[in-house]
C-alpha cells in the first residue's frame, strides 16, 4: 500500500474565519524586474488598487491574466518579495513540482471587492 503524504494542520473555523477572500480584477501584469518565475500584478479590489507578487510566469502570459477575476487573500500582511511589494495573495491550484499551475478565477460578472465565502 502507497504511503499517504503528511495530513497538513487542521486549521479551526475561527482562524479560517480571519482570512478575508475577496474577489479582485487583475488591471495589470507586467515582469517582475528580479525573479524569473514572478509577475507583478496590479489588482482592483473595488475600494482601492493593490500590487502582488504572483508565480505565475511560465503558466500565463499577460495577455491571458489581464481583465480576469481572481480569489484573493486580502488581509495578508503585505511583505517585499525579491524588493517588490506584494500587498496580498492569490489563489491558485498547483502541482507539487509547479509543472502545472491553475488560477482559480471566476467568469461571474461579480464586483471587485466581493466577498468569497
Amino acid at each position: 500500500m502507497p504511503e499517504m503524504p503528511p495530513k497538513p494542520d487542521v486549521v479551526l473555523f475561527e482562524d479560517f474565519h480571519k482570512l478575508d477572500l475577496r474577489i479582485a480584477k487583475i488591471v495589470e501584469a507586467i515582469e517582475h524586474p528580479n525573479a524569473d518565475r514572478l509577475f507583478l500584478l496590479k489588482i482592483d479590489l473595488g475600494s482601492e488598487q493593490r500590487q502582488l507578487c504572483a508565480g505565475l510566469r511560465g503558466h500565463y502570459t499577460v495577455e491571458q491574466l489581464v481583465g480576469k477575476n481572481i480569489v484573493v487573500v486580502a488581509n495578508l500582511a503585505p511583505r517585499k518579495v525579491r524588493g517588490e511589494l506584494s500587498q496580498g495573495m492569490l489563489l491558485a491550484a498547483g502541482t507539487e513540482d509547479h509543472s502545472q499551475v491553475i488560477l482559480l478565477t471566476t467568469e461571474a460578472d461579480i464586483a471587485p471587492g466581493s466577498s468569497v465565502s
